[in-house]
């Protein structure tokens, strides 16, 4: 059977569907920590990483307005998700359903981790969307993985610095200012090493999507 080829529209909405998905296993899975080289990290740095490549992908041949329409779509999926759980946290378990505990524990997040997660996301990305363009207008559409890597590397620790302020700054008196920046700066590292990584995915996607 001969596979239909796919449409650009075919190729924006699997785009747009990785960047979903991603956004979403990046805050229900980001509970959990890890330890990459030594420093201590959430889970969800392996999903986070690819809404900012899927934005540049898309932005390099569609341009920002297109980019930022991904913003807007992951920003409301996130809050619908966000409702979604809070309703089914709230709905009593039947009396045979023994994983209430468990389940709570997996998915109940403070208003104020809610909050930090959507105000970081929300301007992180926008402002990664916002400095591809400046630079691709700059460089007058050269050098891609200059763009790629300083906007991503820039909007990461734009993101990291958000959250970690709103979600843990004066939790406790230990959670200082000078423990802020010592959460920030490892955890930025380790996200300077992801957006590094990426940007020869960045040229296949971007050639990818282009082709006809």
């Amino acid at each position: 059977m001969k596979l239909p080829k796919l449409t650009q529209e075919d190729k924006i909405n699997i785009l747009l569907a990785i960047f979903v998905a991603a956004l979403i296993c990046a805050n229900l899975l980001g509970s959990k920590v890890t330890v990459i080289f030594g420093i201590t990290a959430s889970v969800g740095i392996f999903a986070y990483p690819l809404t900012f490549l899927m934005t540049d992908i898309v932005e390099e041949v569609y341009g920002r307005r297109k980019a930022q329409s991904f913003v807007y779509a992951g920003f409301f999926s996130l809050i619908l998700v966000f409702i979604l759980v809070l309703i089914s946290l709230a709905m009593p378990p039947a009396s045979f359903y023994s994983n209430n505990e468990g389940y709570s524990k997996v998915f109940q997040n403070t208003l104020r981790i809610i909050v930090a997660s959507l105000t970081a996301f929300f301007i992180s990305q926008t402002h990664d969307v916002w400095m591809f363009n400046r630079w691709k207008k700059r460089h007058k559409g050269k050098h891609l993985w200059w763009r790629n890597d300083v906007s991503t590397i820039v909007s990461q620790l734009i993101d990291t610095t958000i959250f970690i302020f709103i979600a843990f700054y004066m939790v406790t008196p230990a959670y200082t200012v000078d423990k802020m920046v010592a959460m920030i700066i490892p955890y930025w590292t380790l996200k300077i090493v992801f957006a590094l990584c990426d940007t020869p995915f960045c040229y296949l996607g971007v050639k990818w999507l282009r082709a006809k």
